[in-house]
């Protein structure tokens, strides 16, 4: 199979990039074929803000690039994993003009609400799902903190949809787990074109011990991700188990504050993936405090595989991930003293996470292997080809 995956990666690597990244390698280390169309987002800083609108909406040169690599090299599928910002929505016609099939991985919730979050203000919100003209997302600058680019944003949004550009040049929809998938439906898209495949980690990193005596937060270090949260947590329970804070983001700084006052705190920024699975491992438990509707949370799969259990908000699709009393322990969304209450339940009772390791490594082998994402995706791939959208 001949497949075309176009993405628009962003300025501070993540899960979307890494996980579509691996995606593409499992694809060819079975057989096929994989072309990648790929602009960055580092190139903003280069252009206009006209010029950045004017793309958004729709992009001559991603039409006429995509175009022309279909044309010189016809492909099976088309598989969008990001178009936003500089890509546009173009890239779907490309595709449909010539009669190819088009998969679209739906990664955030950028299709219903201009942010891609639901979250604004440090809170979930919900303002502009199954509005036709997302016009709260402008008044709140929800996007880049800027009423230019939000509004930039939904026109995009209100001009695709009176198009019907994702019900007649889609074929199919991916989201990553039903809580997502159940959002989209939410928002006026089709259910029977949602399929859920989630995302996998490969290679195998192997179990660790989870010896290492302490508790461990991966991830970008964001407002969304719940960092207040979690550092206020830990001045509670100070010092009672160390922290290790892997990642960067907005909120280094406050980081950098936290760590001279509260105890047994380690930032240790960013660190190459073998050496981060390698800390994950040795943990008692990772901890996922996000206080948004997490689309995946593919950190918490890299936990599975490792057999550390994940104590997570009880909020989006980290909470479908993680099963309370067996793969982890919940806790309530943005409250430090029950995050803090929940760690020290399970300090307390270290035979709990002792024997959720095995547990949570099954969890890992029976869902989230590569063998497994393959098997799905192809089945995605061939109900797209079948499915004919007009």
């Amino acid at each position: 199979m001949n497949v075309l995956s176009i993405h628009n990666a962003y300025k501070i690597r993540g899960g979307e990039d890494e996980s579509r990244q691996a995606e593409e390698r499992l694809l060819r280390e079975r057989g096929h074929h994989v072309e990648v169309y790929e602009e960055h987002n580092d190139r903003v800083d280069t252009l206009s803000r006209f010029q950045v609108a004017a793309k958004t909406l729709w992009s001559r040169e991603a039409y006429r690039d995509v175009t022309d690599r279909l044309i010189a090299r016809p492909c099976d599928v088309v598989h969008i994993q990001n178009f936003f910002p500089l890509i546009s929505p173009s890239v779907h016609y490309a595709a449909k003009d010539l009669g190819i099939p088009v998969v679209q991985t739906l990664r955030n919730y950028r299709l219903l609400c201009p942010n891609g979050l639901f979250f604004r203000d440090g809170r979930v919100c919900e303002d502009c799902l199954g509005k036709a003209i997302p016009y709260p997302g402008v008044v709140h600058r929800c996007y880049r903190e800027s009423r230019a680019a939000s509004g930039m944003t939904a026109t995009m949004l209100v001009v695709h949809r009176l198009l019907k550009t994702w019900k007649t040049r889609v074929n199919g929809f991916v989201t990553l787990t039903e809580f997502a998938r159940q959002k989209f439906i939410e928002g006026g898209f089709p259910g029977e074109n949602i399929h859920v495949k989630p995302n996998f980690v490969d290679p195998d990193p192997g179990m660790g011990s989870g010896s290492g005596g302490y508790a461990v937060f991966v991830g970008r270090l964001s407002v969304e991700k719940g960092l207040d949260t979690l550092l206020a947590a830990w001045e509670k329970l100070n010092g009672a188990i160390p922290l290790k804070i892997i990642g960067d983001g907005t909120l280094s700084s406050q980081v950098e504050a936290a760590i001279a006052r509260i105890p047994n705190v380690t930032w240790l920024g960013r660190r190459p993936m073998t050496e981060v699975y390698d800390i994950i491992g040795e943990a008692r438990f990772l901890v996922f405090p996000s206080k948004w509707y997490e689309t995946f949370g593919r950190v918490a799969v890299e936990a599975f595989a490792k057999g550390t259990p994940v104590i997570a908000a009880n909020i989006g699709a980290i909470a479908e991930l993680v099963e309370d009393g067996r793969t982890g322990l919940h806790f309530q969304p943005g409250n430090a003293e029950d995050l803090a209450a929940t760690v020290e339940r399970a300090i307390a009772h270290p035979e709990l996470l002792r024997k959720m390791r095995p547990v949570v490594r099954r969890e890992y082998e029976n869902k989230y292997t590569a063998d497994a994402n393959y098997q799905r995706l192809m089945e995605i791939y061939e109900l797209a080809r079948s499915n004919t959208v007009s």
